[in-house]
């Protein structure tokens, strides 16, 4: 409590003489206080939405810092239905408009080697998704860790493609256009990390992949390390293109398991494990923030993870940072 009094005493110093308060003005992270993670968040006419692994609900927000429960199942029950045939646990949701439709991709979990990723549809921003089949399975492909979904269109030649993976290496595959199904003859191709049995440790070990396209590079975001502690930390590295190689800021590749740390929490720090972040957003003053889900120390929980929003920055040639460079306690609010 000290810290954020103090912090806001200190911006209402600065802000003096300002029309709006300075609470105004700031947030404190996480935005939002309970267990949400490997978040994916959408907007829709200048309503934000977020779903989380588990799929139980879909939180609103109109400004990526106050968050409403809907108390609103994603999934219709007859989806629900399909969903549990396909797996027990629900990870890692994503949800994108690809045309007039939003798709939500999932993954069905049982195993290392019995994981899928299916897809779901709905032609309004919040639901209900119903379900629309089968996209990729791992006892097919061999991938294990058929997980952590990302879907994007690419707007420079219509593909759309999936990346996914963990511990089997990220993979990225051709979608059929409108997003419902992998491409015929679509091609699994290895994008970023490497097999966890080279790397026990995982930290040349990528999952949670996302991707964003800025000033003419597409940045692949992984997350690596234990997703349990404070190991975990989000990286990056980037491409001309979405078919082309991905490479870290020293020009490592990502298929050797390298990738250029942005955002990690020091030994001793309250907010520990930054990782598997959701999409970047740009307010009106052209400020970037990215969401992604993290531990609170002090919480109480050791296994919870909550989301977190924080401003990011890109340098000189074109690269992302963050301010200082882990998990920030308060902030500016996005000017949306």
């Amino acid at each position: 409590m000290k810290l954020v009094l103090y912090i806001l005493a200190a911006a209402a110093a600065v802000f003096c003489g300002s029309s709006r308060t300075a609470a105004d003005r700031l947030y404190v992270n996480p935005v939002l206080n309970q267990d949400w993670p490997d978040p994916t968040v959408w907007e829709a006419d200048g309503t934000y939405y977020t779903v989380a692994t588990g799929v139980s609900t879909i939180f609103s927000s109109k400004d990526l810092v106050n968050w409403t429960d809907l108390k609103k199942a994603p999934l219709s029950p007859e989806a629900m239905e399909a969903a549990k045939s396909m797996g027990r646990m629900f990870w890692a949701p994503d949800v994108v408009k690809i045309g007039d439709t939003y798709m939500l991709y999932l993954t069905c979990y049982n195993a290392d080697v019995d994981s899928r990723i299916v897809a779901f549809s709905s032609a309004a921003p919040d639901g209900p998704f119903e379900f629309v089949g089968k996209i990729t399975d791992s006892k097919e492909t061999g991938i294990k860790d058929t997980i952590d979904p990302e879907v994007v269109v690419d707007p420079a030649t219509g593909k759309t493609w999936l990346f996914f993976g963990s511990v089997g290496k990220g993979h990225r595959v051709r979608l059929l256009d409108d997003g419902t199904a992998v491409a015929p003859g679509a091609e699994y191709v290895h994008v970023s990390g490497i097999d966890i049995n080279d790397d026990r440790s995982r930290s040349r070990v990528f999952e949670g992949a996302y991707l964003h396209f800025h000033k003419g590079y597409w940045y692949l975001f992984v997350s690596s390390g234990h997703y349990g502690d404070g190991s975990y930390s989000v990286k990056v590295g980037r491409s001309r293109t979405l078919e082309g190689e991905f490479l870290a800021k020293d020009g490592r590749r990502m298929t050797d398991g390298y990738a250029t740390v942005i955002l990690s929490s020091p030994e001793g720090a309250r907010f520990a494990g930054p990782g598997h972040n959701g999409e970047i957003f740009t307010d009106r003053k052209g400020n970037d923030f990215m969401l992604y889900h993290c531990h609170d120390l002090e919480s109480g929980s050791k296994r919870a993870r909550y989301m977190f929003l924080q401003q990011i920055f890109w340098d000189r040639q074109g690269w992302p940072y963050f301010k200082p460079g882990s998990p920030v306690h308060s902030s500016l609010k996005p000017q949306l």
